[in-house]
């Protein structure tokens, strides 16, 4: 790959080459993914050679399909293996945790994409995970542990958010499995700072260590982050919510510099249209029990619709008083229309004008800790099959 290459050329030239080299493996065509390969198998066992494999006991790895062996060697060595949610749509990690006594053929689906729905519990923020080993997917890899991906950022944002966390140093490794083709050189230019870099390179022939030097993202880049990603990533929201209360600067990059002062007409405007017309949410005014004014551009599902729908969230802790909880809300346009706020019993109930709300309540809360808990988020036991004549 010649300079001048640009990251989607990159990744073209690999996606073609192994697919008209006949190396493309299941699921295919492997265009827009982490390419499995033939001989992934061969390049997963080989980390159990590694030191820094063996000596870990908490392992991160992706859930594509060249990784399966890797996910497969961590559940056989009894590690505690975690796994991105996809497109972390809930959380961040779910544990994958085989029923005990598992058979070798029970931990042979446990690390297939079907045993990760089937045999895996969700990690919190606060679920203390500390990750000694990150095990991702690329595209394409250059000897120098520069790593280009699929294009979408999901690895680069997963490793940025257990920065975040605190579930990874600046020293954890991080290990890649590609075929030898894939093995490319890679102009530095294309790097950009929330890129990941690798520590190893494992492919059917060989392993090779990169003593890269280039320092790993310090955690989320704010500003390269948009609306559109907080959206999708429920978890983000979460993380956002706790930097900005330690008083980190988190203006995304849709969110411009006039936003600063929040007086301004202007200010109020572009930002409200940058919510997607939430202008309560935006101007941070939306008092509990006023109507939720959020403009809602999906379409109305009829289920339940029109029907009070109700919301559950346990595990409060004793030292949060309902200004925060409504704070949150706000925070993550979760304003219900009435909050019935249950302390002493380390609870709430939050009344939503539909199911479809609601429901979109409970994704966006997900997965947010108030007070050093996680909270539990819910539809109430009495709603969950209103509505399902």
């Amino acid at each position: 790959v010649g300079t001048g290459a640009s990251k989607w050329d990159v990744r073209e030239k690999v996606w073609d080459y192994l697919e008209a080299s006949g190396l493309a493996d299941f699921p295919r065509p492997v265009h827009r993914r982490i390419p499995n390969f033939k001989g992934s198998r061969q390049a997963c066992c080989s980390i159990k050679e590694l030191d820094v494999f063996n000596r870990a006991s908490e392992v991160k790895v992706d859930p594509d399909k060249p990784l399966e062996g890797v996910r497969l060697a961590a559940l056989q060595a009894r590690k505690t293996l975690l796994v991105p949610t996809p497109r972390l749509r809930t959380g961040l990690f779910n544990k994958i945790v085989p029923p005990s006594g598992a058979t070798k053929e029970i931990l042979r689906i446990c690390a297939t994409s079907q045993g990760i729905k089937d045999y895996s519990v969700p990690v919190g923020l606060d679920g203390k995970a500390r990750v000694d080993l990150v095990v991702v997917g690329s595209v394409a890899v250059s000897e120098k542990g520069w790593r280009i991906g699929k294009g979408e950022g999901y690895a680069d944002m997963e490793y940025a958010m257990m920065v975040s966390m605190g579930a990874v140093q600046a020293d954890t490794p991080v290990i890649t499995i590609v075929h030898d083709c894939q093995v490319v050189d890679i102009a530095e230019e294309l790097l950009d700072d929330h890129d990941l870099t690798v520590d190893y390179i494992l492919t059917p022939t060989r392993t090779i260590r990169t003593n890269c030097k280039r320092p790993k993202p310090q955690g989320i880049i704010w500003h390269k982050v948009s609306y559109e990603m907080l959206e999708k990533i429920p978890i983000l929201k979460s993380l956002r919510y706790r930097e900005k209360q330690t008083g980190k600067d988190v203006t995304l990059q849709d969110e411009h510099s006039d936003l600063a002062d929040p007086n301004t007409p202007a200010a109020l405007s572009e930002k409200a249209m940058a919510e997607n017309a939430r202008p309560q949410a935006a101007m941070g005014s939306a008092q509990i029990g006023q109507h939720d004014v959020e403009s809602d551009s999906l379409s109305p599902r009829l289920e339940g619709s029109g029907m009070i729908t109700t919301v559950y969230v346990g595990n409060i802790p004793p030292s949060i008083r309902v200004s925060e909880l409504k704070c949150a809300l706000r925070e993550f346009h979760a304003t219900p229309l009435r909050l019935n706020w249950q302390g002493a019993q380390h609870r709430a109930f939050l009344d939503y004008k539909d199911k479809a709300t609601a429901e979109r309540a409970v994704s966006s809360l997900k997965g947010l800790s108030l007070g050093g808990n996680t909270l539990r988020v819910e539809l109430a036991k009495n709603q969950r099959n209103k509505g399902q004549v």
